[in-house]
This record gives structure tokens, C-alpha cells and sequence, in this order.
């Protein structure tokens, strides 16, 4: 059992896209991301992805339905299979929660994937 002070965390790194491991539970990780500009299209096939904006805005645009804007405190599920592109007009602070495996680009291979992410 580890605390995680979240402000020390999101202090400990300042790249944008390329997310932190804060947290493992039953298969499940918690990941710490800052987020700036726009991401790439993508899906998870398998898996539900969480959002939670701890700073700033973040918009989830989708092909086939309305784009979602989250502000601080907000969350949002984006369900296994669905296509989505997380943008932050400014960077912003967030939560992921996911399977443990699953990979910042998910069905897309590009310059941003990472394969082996580190913990904070």
C-alpha cells in the first residue's frame, strides 16, 4: 500500500501525451497524464477508458456522436470500441482509468504510442 499525493505526481513530469502509472488494482491502472493540443484518433477495442479532469478543459471529440467537454472535477466513459480524440485547447491534468495493458493509442500505431510507461 502506497499513498499518492496527486499535486507532488503531476509535478514530478512535464511531458505532454505520454502518461504515468500511479496506481494498480485488479487488472486496472490509474494513470496521471498532462494533456496539450490535439491527440490522435483512436479506439480500445476491449477496454472502457475514464477521463477525469483534475486541471483545466478537456474536449473528447467522436466521429459518430456529440463532442464532450469535461472541466475540472468532471469525468467521462468512453465505452470499448468507440472512436475518439481527447484535445486540450491548454494543458490540462487528468485521470486515466483502464486495464492495466491498455495503450495510450489503442487500435492506432503512431509517433505518440508508448509502450512502457512509467510510474510516478
Amino acid at each position: 500500500m502506497e499513498t499518492v499525493n496527486l499535486e507532488a505526481a503531476f509535478d514530478s513530469f512535464d511531458d505532454h501525451w505520454s502518461p504515468r502509472i500511479a496506481a494498480e488494482l485488479n487488472g486496472q491502472a490509474v494513470k496521471l497524464a498532462k494533456l496539450d493540443g490535439e491527440f490522435v484518433w483512436h479506439s480500445h477495442e476491449e477496454a472502457d477508458e475514464l477521463f477525469l479532469v483534475r486541471t483545466g478543459e478537456l474536449r473528447v471529440e467522436f466521429r459518430e456522436r456529440e463532442d464532450a467537454v469535461l472541466g475540472e472535477g468532471e469525468l467521462l466513459v468512453v465505452p470499448a470500441g468507440v472512436e475518439h480524440r481527447p484535445v486540450a485547447p491548454s494543458e490540462v491534468e487528468v485521470l486515466l482509468f483502464e486495464p492495466t495493458e491498455t495503450r495510450n493509442t489503442g487500435d492506432v500505431e503512431s509517433e505518440a504510442t508508448e509502450e512502457e510507461l512509467e510510474r510516478v
